[in-house]
């Protein structure tokens, strides 16, 4: 097994998180600093910032809502409130699967399955986000067309997205998009290009899998119905 997905099996990180962490010299097999690419067995002693690690026997996934100003990070040099620090009665060690910004809130995946972060990061199995945003100004209907065919960015222009505009006002409008792409503060960069302000912004789903009654910083586990849809289907 390669290095990387005995580590992200272990709930270190995603399979691409621990290729870092390899590389960055925090991995040993062996007692010797690993190298990315190596393969691993179960009689290796891996070890990560100088703990040794096993795979996860039990696969779980959570659906989270993140509440505003919680971080998706699980470093240990982070002082802020973490999205991990809401899942210290789970036994599983449990990573982040994508990311929300500090200040927004809303749905994201926890888990300690290497293969299901991998495929829901793959871009063959990237499913739709859908979020809930509150913004200054009016939504015109230029602004819809533009959301929809694409917004110019300074990282070039967005894929087109689905726009539905819940409430419509001279001061602030709300309104649901969804989007498949998952680029850095997207949401609101597009709105900022059009001349809007982003108050507040919620992910609500993402693909078929919502928040639903949920309230912030409650957690379910996903049923294996909704964790086949995700690896075995594309939007």
């Amino acid at each position: 097994m390669r290095l990387q997905k005995f580590l992200a099996d272990a709930g270190i990180a995603s399979r691409r998180k621990c290729e870092e962490l390899i590389k960055e010299g925090k991995v040993t097999v062996n007692g010797s600093v690993a190298e990315l690419g190596c393969s691993v067995s179960e009689d290796d002693c891996v070890a990560y910032d100088g703990k040794q690690v096993h795979p996860a026997a039990k696969k779980v996934v959570y659906a989270f809502y993140k509440p505003k100003n919680v971080i998706c990070t699980s470093s240990e040099n982070e002082d802020r409130i973490k999205v991990v620090d809401f899942f210290k009665d789970v036994p599983e060690r449990l990573y982040t699967v994508g990311r929300l910004d500090y200040d927004s809130e809303g749905l994201i995946f926890l888990t300690n399955d290497g293969d299901f972060a991998e495929k829901l990061m793959h871009p063959r199995y990237m499913k739709t986000k859908t979020y809930r945003v509150l913004c200054t100004g009016e939504i015109s209907k230029r602004d819809e067309r533009t959301l929809m065919n694409g917004v110019m960015l300074d990282d070039g222009i967005t894929a087109p997205a689905v726009v539905r505009v819940t409430k419509n006002g001279a001061e602030k409008s709300e309104l649901l998009i969804s989007i498949h792409e998952g680029r850095n503060r997207q949401v609101r960069r597009m709105l900022e290009a059009l001349g809007h302000k982003t108050i507040r912004l919620c992910r609500v789903a993402i693909g078929d899998v919502r928040l639903g009654s949920m309230k912030p910083g409650e957690k379910r586990l996903l049923t294996e119905e909704e964790i086949s849809g995700f690896v075995t289907d594309r939007d």
